[in-house]
């Protein structure tokens, strides 16, 4: 090995563990001062407001920082009170249909019941009758075991269920605090923003200055991306959910079809926390039709917000589609069902630090060093 590959391995060595010990501190800063980030970014998002007011208004910071902070609430509110009036009339509608599916659910666990589990339950006891004394004691243990086994199963689940309203209900005081740091944040670094950034502009080298600027700009472009892509995916699911239901001629789909298009921003299941309850309802009820074809429904959606979800991803954010693949099962793989979400995100980021400059920089120094102006 020569001395110049020595210098290239050690200076990679050192990018390396500069960027984990990044990761980590930014890991470690976050989870004690995760409000006022959070504040941040949001005075960020409503920087052009807030400029408007205070350069062509001419409002005092403080006013417009105060009006900025209550347009944003207002949004916040008027997105949370349409959710709220979708989760009110979804309801409403489970409400009036409910007891018809109970009463059908009864009828037809009744009917299962008499028609397939009574007569093996018949069979069994004529067949426990014929046993020997030693193997109906042995029958009996291995009933009596089963039921302590499904006994504790029940048991452990309702202690977690427990456990975890009891950590919801918990958590509400410490989640109401974090939002009054937030909205008290918020404004007084909107009122400040000027002073934040002169500050700022003193301590922190120009040449950051200049990537940072850029980052930013790249960012806003890339969330605003985002934003319009998870749109499109939630309108291509509603669309997709109103032609199945509308084939299967249920009531009030367009009204359903929104409510499952708008399910997609949770997470995990998505579409599934709407369809595959619905579908398991059918079958139990003995509409074994309409349960397949809900199964089927699911399953086309899935597969289509699969399939369209990297090509909109990378089309809404400027990214390589392939790309968008590989961080989406990387990301699987490494962090779960997150992953969906972290994966892009890291992919964002760094399709950015290279897009800047960055990356290039970073290996121009591991390749020559600094080099002398």
């Amino acid at each position: 090995m020569t001395k110049e590959h020595a210098h290239i391995i050690g200076r990679a060595v050192i990018v390396i563990g500069s960027i984990i010990l990044i990761l980590w501190a930014t890991g470690y800063l976050f989870t004690l001062t995760y409000p006022f980030i959070i504040a941040a970014v949001i005075a960020w998002m409503l920087s052009p407001l807030l400029k408007y007011l205070k350069i062509k208004l001419k409002f005092p910071s403080g006013v417009a920082s105060f009006i900025s902070l209550l347009v944003g609430m207002s949004l916040l509110g008027g997105i949370i009170t349409g959710l709220t009036f979708l989760g009110i009339y979804g309801f409403r509608q489970l409400s009036e249909q409910l007891p018809g599916w109970i009463e059908q659910g009864a009828e037809q666990l009744q009917r299962i019941f008499n028609e397939t589990i009574l007569p093996i339950w018949t069979e069994m006891t004529g067949f426990f009758d014929n046993l020997t004394a030693a193997q109906q004691q042995t029958m009996q243990e291995g009933i009596t075991q089963l039921g302590n086994q499904i006994g504790n199963i029940l048991g452990n689940l309702g202690q977690t269920i427990a456990d975890g309203l009891g950590n919801i209900f918990t958590a509400i005081p410490t989640f109401l605090l974090v939002i009054i740091f937030v909205f008290l944040a918020v404004y007084f670094i909107g009122k400040d923003m000027g002073a934040i950034k002169v500050g700022l502009q003193r301590r922190i080298p120009k040449f950051v200055q200049a990537k940072f600027v850029l980052f930013i700009q790249q960012m806003r472009v890339r969330v605003f991306g985002f934003i319009r892509a998870q749109l499109i995916l939630m309108f291509i699911t509603s669309v997709l959910v109103l032609i199945g239901l509308l084939i299967l001629g249920t009531e009030n789909p367009l009204m359903m079809a929104i409510i499952i298009g708008v399910a997609e921003i949770l997470p995990y299941l998505g579409t599934g926390t709407i369809l595959i309850p619905w579908a398991i309802y059918s079958f139990v009820t003995g509409e074994i039709f309409m349960g397949i074809a809900l199964s089927i429904l699911y399953i086309v959606v899935v597969i289509v917000r699969q399939s369209l979800e990297p090509k909109v991803l990378s089309s809404s954010m400027n990214l390589n589609a392939l790309g968008v693949l590989l961080s989406l099962f990387i990301g699987l793989q490494l962090f779960g069902v997150i992953g969906l979400i972290i994966g892009p995100a890291l992919l964002v980021i760094i399709t950015i630090l290279n897009d800047i400059g960055v990356v290039a920089e970073i290996e121009d120094f591991i390749y020559h060093g600094f080099r002398k102006e």
